[in-house]
């Protein structure tokens, strides 16, 4: 055999695919590609319920603090409105006043609002009480200092 033959021989034995891998480089693709887009996923909607939560917390908390503060409306309905506004079924409160007297709030101190909430993640059946330990604990405090000009109640 000539050189030049062999050289084109070999060139075109490189050049060919294997007939044994041939066509599995897409399937290979598309599983690592489920196998990682699934997880991801689940990690951005983990993500998305929970923040959502902890803003809906925060909000509750800043505007029962201020309603409190302010002499405006009841705390507990402006809780339950927010709350209801970010989706929140169940929530804790609690409301401190400083410095601690009978009547809060006293004008020139300052109201404390804590909301506690828990977020379940997602597609965790209630089933054995995983649901309650699948859940991400969140809280929020807001401060809202009583003007001393404003009437005890």
């Amino acid at each position: 055999m000539l050189p030049w033959r062999r050289c084109r021989e070999a060139a075109r034995r490189l050049l060919q695919p294997a007939r044994a891998e041939a066509g599995s480089a897409a399937l290979e693709f598309l599983t690592v590609g489920v196998v990682m887009l699934v997880p991801l996923v689940y990690l951005v909607l983990t993500l998305g319920q929970i923040q959502a939560q902890s803003l809906g917390v925060e909000a509750a908390a800043r505007f029962a603090a201020r309603a409190l503060a302010g002499g405006q409306g009841d705390p507990d309905a402006v809780l339950t409105s927010v709350t209801g506004q970010y989706g929140i079924e169940a929530f804790d409160a609690s409301v401190s006043c400083t410095p601690v007297s009978t009547a809060c709030p006293e004008p020139g101190g300052t109201v404390h609002v804590t909301v506690t909430a828990e977020v379940p993640l997602p597609f965790i059946p209630p089933v054995l009480g995983l649901e309650r330990l699948s859940s991400v604990p969140v809280q929020a405090t807001a401060v809202q200092k009583v003007s001393r000009y404003e009437d005890a109640r």
